[in-house]
């Protein structure tokens, strides 16, 4: 059976054309279809987190190189533009993102520079900007299931409009688990941030965060790059650390994040056994 065959089977659609709305409605509905999704993905490619599933499926089934000229970067050049980059933790920027292939070689050659017993999500922040309706979704999914936190800006990186912004969160700062996918509301703030101007309310209120990360209100010991840290904290809504710890709302009035309970499968990757 083919990848394509095989994606298509995993995401129950009879033909890719089907594949952007169908992971849009995975990644926005229940937790636990989407989780087994996850998981059949990661058994088919697997367990092999360090590169885009994607590459091969979207070029040849949803690219349009007619209009948009797209096309995507090879894994080689990939790899070459990163190391090009450096090592230095903190915050990492693509626009035209595609599917996300230039930032899951990023996101990983960051872990690789660290271990399973010190690595922290909360020391990276990935943005990623793509125009293309039938690349975010794509895109959203790869960075999700990989745990990462991140901002997607959904709109024309040189005009600013925008359709909207995700901010995808790994709510205990835990490797092995999931992100969840939050839209930004579309307020006028909020463009200010990004610079943008949003044309369209594209996409619904979503909050699966269900408050602001115990790991934001109370930080213990940085020891990476600040910038990526500061900038997370401020989307969170949390300028500064709080002189008493108590409960505190984000944008949506929702409390902090507790304990961790009832913790969702995650990416039982371990860095790919550290790369053999």
């Amino acid at each position: 059976m083919s990848i394509t065959d095989s994606i298509n089977r995993i995401l129950k659609i009879n033909d890719s054309y089907q594949a952007p709305q169908r992971l849009m409605d995975l990644l926005t509905g229940d937790k636990a279809e989407r989780d087994h999704v996850f998981k059949e993905m990661a058994y088919l490619f697997d367990h092999d987190y360090s590169f885009d599933w994607f590459h091969e499926y979207f070029q040849n089934e949803h690219a349009d190189r007619k209009e948009k000229k797209q096309d995507f970067t090879p894994e080689s050049v990939s790899k070459l533009l990163n190391r090009m980059v450096g090592d230095n933790p903190g915050s990492t920027m693509d626009v035209a993102s595609g599917t996300g292939g230039l930032l899951i070689t990023r996101w990983h050659e960051d872990r690789m520079q660290t271990n399973p017993f010190t690595y922290r999500p909360s020391d990276y922040l990935y943005h990623a900007e793509e125009l293309s309706d039938r690349s975010v979704p794509f895109l959203l999914f790869n960075l999700i299931i990989r745990g990462m936190n991140a901002t997607v800006m959904h709109g024309n990186a040189l005009t600013r409009e925008c359709y909207g912004i995700f901010f995808i969160q790994n709510d205990y700062d835990d490797h092995m688990l999931y992100s969840s996918l939050n839209v930004f509301p579309y307020t006028e703030n909020i463009a200010q941030q990004f610079a943008v101007k949003f044309v369209e309310e594209k996409y619904p209120h979503i909050i699966q965060t269900p408050g602001i990360p115990k790991h934001i209100i109370e930080p213990k010991d940085r020891t990476k790059d600040e910038s990526a840290w500061e900038l997370t904290r401020a989307l969170c809504g949390v300028e500064k650390l709080p002189e008493v710890q108590t409960p505190q709302s984000n944008l949506n009035g929702q409390e902090e994040l507790q304990e961790k309970e009832e913790i969702p499968a995650g990416q039982m990757d371990i860095f790919g056994l550290l790369e053999n």
